[in-house]
C-alpha cells in the first residue's frame, strides 16, 4: 500500500466518525484549501545585465515561445524600458516582473532599487549571459538588505556549448565547468552563492531542474505548489515533480466534491460532485503539458511533429479532457471518445454509495488512477519528443 493510499484510508475512517455538521465543516475547508492553492500569488523578479536575455528567460519559464501571444518582446538590445510584470498563461496567479537591464548606460542605482519590486516579490532572479559584474554583486546585497532570497542565473549556455563543440578534444563538461568556475570568482564576495547554467531554448539540459529545487526550499507550501504547476514539463525530473505535487491534491479533491454534502441517512445513495473532479483532471491536464499549447511548444523544441506528440496519449480519460477543452476536434479521433462524465459515472458508480467513506476512497482510487494513466501518457509524449532520459 502506498502512503497516499494508506492517508486516505486513515482519513475515511475519520469520516465515518464525523457527524454531519463537522464533515460538511471539513468538505468546506478542503474547498477553501483547493481554492487558496489555486489562487495564491507567486511573484518572481527577473533582474540583470542588459541583454543577458532576461526576456526569453520569463517567455522560457512560462512554457512561451518568444513569438506567442503574450510573450515578453526579445532582441539583441535592451528590450526593457520599464518594470513589466507577465502573468502565466494557464496559472495567472504565478506572475514574473521583468526589470530594465543594470548595464544600460542611464542605469541609476537609486532610482533602479525603487523600480526594484522588493515588498512584491517573493524570489529575485539575477541574470547574466557572460560574467557576472559589479551591478550584479551589488543588487544582490540590496536583495539581501531585504531579506528576499536571489539566485544567479547563467543563460545562453546553448551558445558558449555551440561555438565550442568543434574544436579539437572538446569536453562539453569541462567547458561547464569552466563557465561555473568563473561565474563563482565573480561573486565570491557573496560567499558562495550557486551558479545555474540555463539555455533558455532548452530547459531539460543544465541546471533548470536544479534551479527549480532552489526555488522550492525557499518557499510556503501553497507557493511551491504554484511554482511546480505552472512549470513546462520538460524532462521526466519535472514530469515526477509534478506528479507528487497532484497526487497530494487528491484527496483535497475527493473531499470537496462534496461526497453529496455528506448525507448521514442509511442506504440514502451518496453523490459525488463530478464538477470538482472534472476541474482536477482539467487542472492536470494543463500542469502536465498535456494540453495543445504546450504539445506545440515541445513539438517545435525538439523538432518533433506535433501529430507525432499527440498520438502518444492514449488514455480515454486523457482524451476524454482533450475533447471537453475542445483543443481537439472529434473528427480527429480514431473512434468516438467518451464524454468525461460519462467515464466518471462509470468507474464511479455513484447509485453504489451508501456512505461518505465509501464514496471518499472510491474517488480517491478513481482520481490516483486517472492521474496515472496521464502521466504514463505525458511520459510517452516525452519518450516520443526525445526526452525520455
Amino acid at each position: 500500500m502506498t502512503e497516499d493510499s494508506s492517508a486516505d484510508l486513515h482519513f475515511s475512517g475519520a469520516l465515518e466518525r464525523l457527524g454531519e455538521c463537522d464533515a460538511n465543516v471539513a468538505i468546506a475547508k478542503a474547498k477553501e484549501k483547493l481554492d487558496n492553492l489555486d489562487s495564491v500569488a507567486l511573484n518572481i523578479a527577473v533582474t540583470g545585465e542588459t541583454g543577458a536575455g532576461k526576456s526569453a528567460f520569463i517567455n522560457a519559464f512560462r512554457g512561451l515561445n518568444d513569438d506567442d501571444d503574450n510573450s515578453a518582446p526579445t532582441g539583441i538590445t535592451e528590450t526593457t524600458k520599464q518594470v513589466t510584470m507577465y502573468t502565466h498563461p494557464s496559472k495567472p496567479n504565478v506572475r514574473l516582473w521583468d526589470l530594465p537591464g543594470t548595464g544600460m548606460p542611464n542605469f541609476k542605482a537609486n532610482r533602479f532599487l525603487k523600480e526594484m519590486k522588493f515588498e512584491t516579490c517573493d524570489l529575485f532572479i539575477i541574470i547574466s549571459s557572460e560574467r557576472f559584474k559589479e551591478n550584479d554583486v551589488f543588487l544582490a546585497k540590496e536583495i539581501e538588505k531585504k531579506q528576499k532570497r536571489f539566485y544567479f542565473v547563467r543563460t545562453k549556455i546553448d551558445n558558449d556549448i555551440r561555438s565550442v563543440a568543434k574544436t579539437k578534444n572538446f569536453d562539453e563538461q569541462k567547458v561547464l565547468c569552466t563557465i561555473r568556475e568563473d561565474c563563482h570568482r565573480n561573486v565570491k564576495e557573496l560567499g558562495n552563492p550557486k551558479v545555474f547554467l540555463i539555455s533558455s531554448y532548452d530547459l531539460g539540459k543544465y541546471d533548470f531542474q536544479d534551479l527549480v529545487d532552489a526555488l522550492e526550499l525557499d518557499l510556503s507550501e501553497n507557493k511551491r505548489f504554484a511554482l511546480v504547476q505552472s512549470l513546462p514539463v520538460c524532462s521526466l525530473a519535472m514530469l515526477e515533480k509534478k506528479k507528487e505535487v497532484m497526487e497530494k491534491l487528491i484527496w483535497l479533491a475527493a473531499l470537496a466534491s462534496g461526497l453529496g454534502a455528506f448525507i448521514p441517512v442509511p442506504l440514502l445513495p451518496v453523490v459525488v460532485d463530478k464538477m470538482v473532479l472534472t476541474t482536477y483532471l482539467v487542472h492536470c491536464h494543463y500542469a502536465l503539458g498535456l494540453n495543445e499549447n504546450s504539445l506545440i511548444k515541445l513539438s517545435e523544441t525538439m523538432n518533433k511533429p506535433l501529430s507525432q506528440l499527440k498520438s502518444a496519449i492514449k488514455s480515454p480519460l486523457a482524451l476524454a479532457v482533450i475533447d471537453k477543452l475542445a483543443i481537439r476536434p472529434r473528427t480527429s479521433v480514431a473512434k468516438p471518445v467518451k464524454s468525461l462524465e460519462d467515464l466518471l459515472d462509470a468507474k464511479l458508480l455513484v447509485t453504489n454509495f451508501v456512505n461518505a467513506s465509501e464514496a471518499f476512497k472510491s474517488t480517491c482510487t478513481v482520481l490516483r488512477g486517472a492521474l496515472n494513466d496521464m502521466i504514463n501518457d505525458m511520459r510517452q509524449v516525452l519518450q516520443a519528443a526525445g526526452l525520455n532520459e
